[in-house]
């Protein structure tokens, strides 16, 4: 899909009127990041879809807890899910590696033949070669399609829009051959979407870890009641609080429990109720994307 800004200036429907909702609605996408990545997380993100708030999520396929994410979707595929594309292992305690063989993929590797951090990733968008960026996205959409899954979207971990042009654009390639939505966060890629007709959000992208810890739940409130009118959406990264937890992410833990809280609130589901917002997920999106 070519992202270039056309030149035709013909007014477009909103993206709420392509969900069908009505053009002023408050549409909320509300997507669980980070599925698979260990498995506080994956009991986590269930539960915050299952009795939460959370309308789909993004599983982490080279992760080690991702096998159990995948029989957990196997078990409901009512639950909408994306494939979080994976370059950047961040996570010391819980290495992860790219699922092609290392010797097909060398610039995605940093000198001690591992994934970058999230440190390295500078280097890594200075080095990757898309080929080998290709190569990999594919082995991790395939694994996924390999266990019976069918994901609807594609979005990165840790790169916003893929963190360069032409990593966006042939996941956006990607995305077309296999059926698949794309998360798109920026401009102006995000104006050439809706002027194509497609889904786009109205409002910037919130990614929960930008948010503190102190007061987040009256924050998250305050954020569902000023919600304006239009397309927006929430990356969030529930996980519980466990020795688990503790243990191999002591940098986000406590961002994941205080999600994790949040979205499983009888709160969160009043506001929503109380403020006529729409949730919506990526299987709704994906099949506008595909027409």
């Amino acid at each position: 899909m070519d992202l270039a800004e056309p030149a035709d200036p013909a007014p477009r429907a909103a993206s709420t009127q392509l969900l069908g909702l009505a053009a002023g609605a408050r549409a909320l996408l509300v997507n669980a990041d980070d599925f698979g990545m260990y498995p506080a997380v994956n009991t986590a993100v269930i539960e915050a879809i299952e009795h939460g708030i959370a309308a789909s999520c993004s599983l982490m396929v080279p992760c080690p807890a991702a096998p159990h994410a995948m029989q957990l979707l196997r078990e409901r595929p009512h639950i909408p899910f994306g494939v979080h594309l994976t370059l950047v292992r961040d996570l010391p305690r819980i290495p992860w590696g790219p699922l092609s063989p290392t010797e097909r993929v060398p610039s995605l590797l940093n000198a001690a033949g591992e994934l970058y951090d999230h440190a390295g990733i500078p280097e890594l968008l200075a080095r990757a070669r898309p080929a080998e960026v290709e190569r990999e996205f594919r082995a991790q959409i395939e694994t996924v399609r390999d266990a019976g899954l069918a994901p609807a979207h594609l979005d990165w971990h840790c790169l916003a829009d893929g963190g360069r042009e032409d990593i966006r654009d042939l996941t956006l390639a990607l995305a077309a051959e296999y059926g698949l939505a794309v998360r798109i966060w920026l401009d102006p890629a995000r104006r050439a979407l809706r002027r194509r007709g497609l889904p786009a959000l109205d409002h910037p992208f919130l990614d929960s870890f930008a948010l503190g810890l102190d007061g987040k739940a009256d924050h998250y409130a305050r954020l569902l009641r000023d919600l304006p009118p239009g397309l927006s959406e929430w990356a969030v990264h529930p996980g519980l609080d466990d020795a688990g937890a503790r243990a191999a992410d002591p940098g986000g833990w406590q961002v994941r429990s205080t999600d994790h809280a949040f979205l499983t609130s009888s709160r969160a589901r009043d506001i929503l109720r109380e403020e006529g917002i729409a949730v919506v997920d990526y299987r709704t999106l994906q099949r506008l994307w595909v027409i």
